[in-house]
């Protein structure tokens, strides 16, 4: 659905994406996680044609990009740098424009396709409103029904659930879910893990523009060796597990072993009562803290110890 080689764009001596190869598959729910400022609004820009690279090559749809953009724009929903509308005007008059003016709107439809994309997003009550009198969080909505009105084969989406409160982001993360299993390809860029991790199957993380980590969620969380395990008898698995245990706090003990069924079966034999027993995880947040070096609000003195 995606692919980039070697991508590059430069602003003066300023490399704002670097060399990036990145792979997006038909079906993918796939996550680019970067701290503000790391290149993710400008790679995206790219894959959409609103700003030219540098150098590398990009396909979207199997077809070039910029060079057949207006090919493949048809099939793509996006929403980049959070929505633009008219704010004198309501939400729906809103979508009539971006719908006409867009590529490939049919007008026989037109009114049929708003309605559904307002109610998808949760604004099918309040279109006549105008834009100015919306919430940050209804703005996004409407971004995300400009998205959706042409049923795309690929959602393009810059910080979908900026500016929702909880229930908003869990509405439109089953939006998305929806869809995705409906056939569409959603690629997000996002700096909140909980959401990355809560929704994605493939995450790219970018740090100073380069792409430095690219694989399956489920691949990146495999198990780490270790089992996490809580017990009314913490000294008696101590004593059992012979320098196995490498945290105790409290009744909870952190467990090198290699296998989790066996570790259990020999508690099971020992007599000892587990509460909770479950194979750790590295979280995404440690996948990234390893894969990144800098931070979004860090300014250090240059030759200054931080």
């Amino acid at each position: 659905m995606i692919t980039t080689r070697d991508l590059t764009k430069m602003y003066g001596r300023l490399a704002a994406v670097q060399e990036v190869d990145l792979e997006v598959r038909e079906g993918d729910r796939y996550g680019l996680l970067g701290p503000n400022g790391s290149g993710k609004t400008t790679l995206v820009r790219m894959l959409l044609g609103l700003v030219f690279a540098t150098k590398g090559e990009i396909e979207v749809l199997g077809q070039p990009v910029p060079k057949r953009v207006k090919q493949v724009l048809p099939a793509i929903g996006a929403m980049v740098e959070g929505p633009g509308a008219y704010p004198h005007l309501s939400g729906r008059t809103n979508l009539r424009i971006f719908d006409a003016a867009g590529p490939g709107g049919s007008r026989t439809d037109r009114e049929r396709r708003i309605g559904e994309a307002l109610e998808r997003v949760g604004l099918a009550g309040i279109d006549r409103r105008p834009v100015r009198a919306y919430s940050l969080g209804m703005r996004q909505r409407l971004g995300l029904a400009a998205a959706l009105l042409r049923q795309p084969r690929l959602l393009v989406l810059d910080e979908p659930t900026n500016g929702l409160d909880p229930r908003g982001i869990r509405e439109i993360r089953e939006l998305l879910t929806e869809l995705n299993g409906a056939g569409t390809t959603v690629f997000l860029s996002s700096h909140l893990l909980a959401e990355i991790e809560a929704f994605c199957t493939r995450v790219g993380v970018m740090d100073r523009g380069r792409l430095v980590l690219q694989d399956e969620l489920a691949k990146l969380r495999e198990p780490t060796g270790r089992v996490v395990l809580g017990t009314p008898e913490p000294d008696k698995v101590v004593a059992l597990l012979d320098g196995k245990v490498e945290h105790r706090d409290g009744h909870t003990l952190t467990v090198r072993h290699p296998d989790p069924a066996d570790l259990n079966a020999e508690l099971i034999a020992a007599g000892i009562r587990v509460t909770d027993f479950a194979a750790e995880r590295r979280s995404l947040e440690q996948v990234v803290l390893e894969a990144t070096t800098t931070s979004s609000d860090r300014v250090d003195a240059r030759g200054e110890a931080p």
